[in-house]
């Protein structure tokens, strides 16, 4: 098949992504209109009518009625997400005038729910772009095929590649229309949750909406320049942790929470895994602040419980600078970035299921060591026996995107370092570019708009291959640089 056909046979899903996602656009033009920030329209609405046009054009290309290969979803997938942010770009800068690539990073670190800006002042925003801001994190949480797979009325084969090939896996449903629409249901009441929740604090509607949004989706964008600690409101941030953490919990769980009366919460491994990582975190880093930083007690447990949250569930929110903390303190910290929430959430990093299928791995292959080659060793997983080939096969593939972040990592902290020089400790970049791959948004301050141009393209690929888990990104660079098989 050449590169033609395999284009036909999954253009017309690309056409009908982007004109489902061009309405899930639409919405910040009612926020435009209501507080009357009439210089927004057009800029606003630049990007439901591009990404509608695109759709057209896309739908319109002669349709190839047959299977599209899995490498060619991987491809669409990681395509949609770059088209969407190249796209998501223009009311930055037609309605600010800042620059193009600017706008890409904050569309990028938006959908992608990374949560670093470019913006110098977030509080000088239009409204509609504050809201524009939060809302492409809480699409992107769920991610741009699960949102359009929920509005389309069929099923098929090329809809489940796709909604697989960006980094989704969870099945609730038999037909992949139905998870996706279980997915948004849960969503949606998280949501309305999360909102009330944070009403709690006494913070404004506004306000707790665009809090809510980026909490849920474990975005971590905010609508003041001073982040959370603008409001110097203790009761806010302990409220915004259940929150994030709700956000970063497999969706999977909720549904068989309410569809089993009698399934148990913590009979979850990655649910179990998860709450031990925020309890690990907040000891370790209030024990570094104490003795490190010399931190008081209490300034110290309230830094350490929303930020240990924050970190493992890679919502950029944060209520101090790992600038201003030990050198050993921001690597533990990079260390809860890497790993993530959980499969099946809005959360970014590793995930916990791939720790904890690592670590039962590890455990198979040294005991498989202390005994005969005839015996049978059975590997087991969520509670079921693996047969062997299986289980290789799985463990190979989840120890290869392991391998691929932490080399990835690695090579983009080394480009950064020779691209941007910087007084910066050498941890303190690393910890960006940890919090960029695994789409966190804490920052210590590296990330800037006085960024080189090269440096800032850098940060939009790693944010970009993070979010999709990187074998679709791969993909994409090797269908246009050497041609599909």
């Amino acid at each position: 098949m050449d590169r033609i056909e395999q284009f036909s046979t999954i253009a017309h899903d690309i056409g009908d992504i982007f004109r489902y996602i061009s309405i899930g656009t639409a919405v910040p033009l009612v926020v435009a209109v209501v507080y009357r920030e009439w210089d927004m329209i057009l800029p606003m609405a630049s990007v439901p009518a591009t990404l509608f046009l695109l759709g057209t054009l896309f739908a319109r290309v002669p349709r190839q009625e047959r299977e599209a290969p899995l490498s060619t979803a991987l491809m669409a997938v990681a395509l949609i997400w770059l088209i969407s942010a190249l796209v998501s770009a223009l009311p930055f800068t037609l309605g600010l005038g800042v620059p193009y690539l600017d706008g890409v990073f904050e569309a990028m670190s938006g959908w992608t729910d990374t949560g670093l800006t470019m913006m110098r002042s977030v509080d000088d925003l239009p409204r509609t772009l504050l809201f524009w801001r939060s809302l492409m994190q809480w699409l992107g949480g769920i991610g741009i095929v699960a949102f359009t797979i929920a509005m389309a009325s069929r099923t098929g084969l090329t809809q489940f590649r796709l909604y697989r090939s960006e980094g989704r896996s969870e099945a609730l449903m038999p037909s992949v229309v139905a998870t996706g629409l279980e997915m948004w249901k849960i969503y949606l009441v998280l949501t309305g949750a999360s909102i009330g929740l944070i009403l709690l604090s006494g913070v404004s509607l506004w306000d707790s909406v665009n809090i809510a949004l980026s909490a849920i989706s474990t975005g971590g964008f905010s609508v003041h320049s001073g982040g959370i600690p603008f409001y110097n409101n203790p009761l806010l941030e302990v409220l915004i942790v259940p929150v994030m953490i709700a956000g970063a919990l497999p969706f999977k769980l909720y549904y068989l929470l309410y569809r089993r009366k009698g399934v148990r919460f913590f009979d979850d491994q990655q649910a179990r895994l998860l709450f031990i990582l925020v309890a690990l975190g907040i000891v370790v880093i209030a024990w570094d602040l104490v003795t490190l930083s010399a931190t008081d007690i209490a300034t110290a447990v309230r830094q350490a419980l929303f930020m240990s949250a924050a970190a493992v569930t890679s919502t950029g929110f944060q209520t101090a600078s790992p600038n201003e903390w030990a050198s050993v303190t921001v690597l533990f910290l990079s260390m809860l970035i890497v790993i993530g929430g959980a499969s099946g959430s809005t959360a970014g990093g590793i995930k916990l299921s791939r720790v904890v299928l690592g670590f039962q791995s590890l455990l198979w292959w040294f005991r498989r060591m202390f005994v005969s080659g005839k015996v049978l060793v059975p590997f087991k997983y969520g509670g079921r026996v693996i047969p062997k080939n299986v289980a290789e096969l799985e463990v190979s593939r989840n120890m290869l995107v392991i391998m691929l972040y932490f080399l990835t990592i690695f090579i983009a902290t080394v480009l950064v370092m020779h691209l941007q020089p910087t007084s910066f400790d050498s941890s303190n970049v690393i910890f960006e570019v940890v919090s960029a791959m695994c789409n966190n948004g804490m920052t210590a301050g590296f990330v800037s708009p006085d960024m080189a141009d090269p440096a800032k393209v850098l940060f939009i690929a790693v944010m970009w291959i993070g979010r999709l888990e990187i074998i679709p990104v791969i993909m994409l660079f090797m269908g246009v640089f050497k041609g599909f098989e």
